[in-house]
């Protein structure tokens, strides 16, 4: 799969008002290529070889700019801001103050509202640098954007290494005190695209505890541990293995859609998740220096998604590892806050590395 370094980039239609948009493609030398448009900051593909050398797309989405622009419900792939997850009742207090956001899932404010990052065109820029060809994407989102206080410049690099990694990069800075939680919601099927269910693929979750939830999907402000429930992959188990237990919180969800506390909360790169797929052989390893990590097992698909190349994207056919702050920080004082206030810079790190095993 050798293959010359580099980033080339296509159009890739227009925007409802006119505007041109980009599909950009990384390769490295080892023959791994990420395609990433700046609509949304949406990785569009990431192909690399199963255990034999054969190389396959794994990840879910559509073929044209069409589909993403149809899409308003299930993220694929996308640039999540300004908040990533949920917050209740859109609305927080900051400063005293009672912000109140757009509501677009049920009575809750989901992934920055009806148009988050993932609906923005970003302004692009093609570099090479010494870890491997780049992408950065810019956007400024203005003062009251979907309710948040703050005109705040956020920069994304997306980064394809020479060791098969995907780094991404997020910085933000802002001149009003605002709150702010940045992801990626790439939805993977380590066996390929439209090969069917991900309950075969086994996980690794490297936290102890997670944050439970009510009926609305909303964190109730505990931390419980993982031990003795469904939720326990600390040790490596197939995402199937208990996903239809009898468990409140499995039933609440409607499948894994949880925010995992991370063992790792000094702020440093470090191991947060292994997923396996025994079929391909393809191993996803996921590091952040963020303190959280949503794995989410596709509960809201369903068969009227038609992907790349037609593929029907049932339920439960694909899964995303969010890197995250937790979900409705700023209505919990006891979770990692999420605020960000003039002067400082937010900056976090996620890397999802690709390899093989026998």
């Amino acid at each position: 799969m050798a293959a010359t370094p580099g980033i080339t980039s296509q159009p890739w239609g227009k925007m409802p008002d006119g505007r041109p948009v980009q599909l950009f493609t990384l390769a490295n030398a080892r023959g791994m290529r990420v395609a990433i448009t700046n609509y949304g900051g949406i990785v569009q593909s990431i192909v690399v070889p199963d255990r034999h050398g054969k190389p396959g797309d794994v990840v879910l989405g559509y073929n044209s700019l069409a589909g993403y622009l149809g899409d308003t419900a299930t993220y694929f792939g996308a640039l999540i801001g300004r908040y990533a997850n949920r917050i209740a009742f859109g609305r927080f207090t900051l400063d005293g103050r009672v912000y109140r956001l757009a509501i677009n899932n049920g009575k809750n404010s989901l992934h920055g509202g009806i148009y988050g990052f993932n609906r923005r065109l970003w302004t692009a820029r093609a570099r090479t640098t010494p870890a491997g060809p780049a992408l950065e994407l810019r956007y400024t989102s203005q003062d009251g954007e979907e309710g948040y206080p703050g005109e705040l410049a956020v920069r994304v690099v997306y980064t394809l290494t020479a060791n098969d990694g995907l780094r991404i990069v997020y910085t933000a800075t802002t001149d009003k005190d605002t709150v702010l939680n940045l992801t990626n919601h790439t939805y993977f099927n380590l066996d390929g695209e439209g090969h069917g269910s991900i309950l075969p693929t086994v996980m690794t979750i490297y936290a102890h505890h997670y944050t439970p939830i009510n009926a609305n999907l909303i964190p109730t402000g505990k931390i419980a541990p993982v031990e003795g429930t469904p939720l326990d992959f600390l040790r490596p188990t197939p995402v199937g293995a208990r996903i239809r237990d009898n468990f409140a919180q499995l039933k609440y969800a409607g499948g894994y859609d949880f925010n995992y506390v991370l063992d790792s909360q000094s702020g440093r790169l470090a191991l947060a998740a292994t997923a396996v797929d025994p079929r391909s052989g393809r191993r996803l390893r996921v590091y952040t220096t963020q303190p959280g990590i949503q794995f989410y097992t596709g509960n809201f698909l369903n068969s009227k998604i038609r992907g790349k190349h037609g593929h029907v994207y049932n339920f439960r056919d694909g899964f995303t590892l969010e890197t995250q702050h937790y979900p409705d920080s700023p209505n919990h004082p006891n979770f990692p806050t999420t605020e960000l206030k003039p002067g400082q810079t937010f900056r976090q790190t996620t890397v999802y590395a690709f390899g093989t095993v026998r």
